[in-house]
């Protein structure tokens, strides 16, 4: 059998090893270092441009699929189109999007021609060239202007001309309507022909209505050109036909 100084040795190991593992499992575990975050890269003013000048091309693209071509004001394409060319004076996009609603309205305006609706042609023609003062697309298209309205002038006969406001007569306003009433009765009585000068055919069929309607059983003999300023000529019986 061991000896008691052998039994008294171990059980003091014994008791040394308790401690020492309870010790080392109560020691707190080593705290975890979180890095701090990383700080945020601010962008260049360069970058900035860039940014700025692709949204105003893609809004200004926006506009123009819409037909904002220079309406409304802020927040159409040549507005947009501007704001690029401001941010670079050379963008060739930018350039050619302001060309193209030159065009656009040069284009307009010879359809307008061919209706021979002189202010529509003259209206169109100036917001081209407040665009492009010196294109010679506009100035092609203001020669051609300039001529055609010499010719209709050359083929309308004389007479005593009466005006036909235009804002009345877009509105078709009870005052016109009126006015003709009075004109066709004279038509009537001193037995005169009538040539009606309208922005468009339809405009001038209108007329024509309101002045048969004013005389019942007349037959109002007459002609209708499209034309502007819209007005209607009377023309006395010794005067012939046009």
């Amino acid at each position: 059998m061991p000896s008691f100084e052998r039994l008294h040795s171990l059980g003091v190991l014994l008791l040394l090893a308790f401690c020492l593992g309870a010790c080392s499992s109560n020691k707190p575990a080593p705290k975890t270092v979180v890095p701090p975050p990383a700080p945020k890269k601010t962008p260049s003013q360069d970058q900035v441009r860039r940014n700025n000048i692709s949204f105003f091309l893609s809004r200004a693209e926006q506009a123009l699929r819409k037909g904002h071509l220079t309406q409304p004001a802020g927040a159409s394409a040549y507005d947009y189109y501007l704001r690029v060319l401001q941010l670079q004076p050379d963008n060739s996009k930018a350039e050619t999007g302001i060309q193209t609603i030159v065009v656009t309205y040069v284009e307009r305006a010879r359809d307008a021609l061919r209706r021979r609706d002189f202010g529509e042609v003259n209206t169109l023609l100036k917001r081209a060239e407040m665009l492009a003062p010196a294109n010679p697309l506009v100035a092609e298209v203001r020669t051609q202007l300039v001529r055609e309205r010499g010719r209709a002038q050359l083929d309308l006969p004389q007479g005593e001309v009466i005006g036909l406001p235009a804002g009345e007569l877009t509105a078709r306003s009870a005052g016109l309507v009126e006015q003709l009433q009075r004109v066709a009765g004279r038509i009537r009585s001193e037995q005169l022909r009538v040539i009606i000068v309208a922005r468009s055919d339809a405009e001038g069929r209108w007329v024509y209505q309101q002045l048969r309607e004013a005389v019942p059983g007349y037959r109002v003999r007459g002609d209708i050109k499209v034309g502007n300023p819209a007005k209607l000529i009377l023309i006395k019986p010794s005067g012939g036909a046009p």
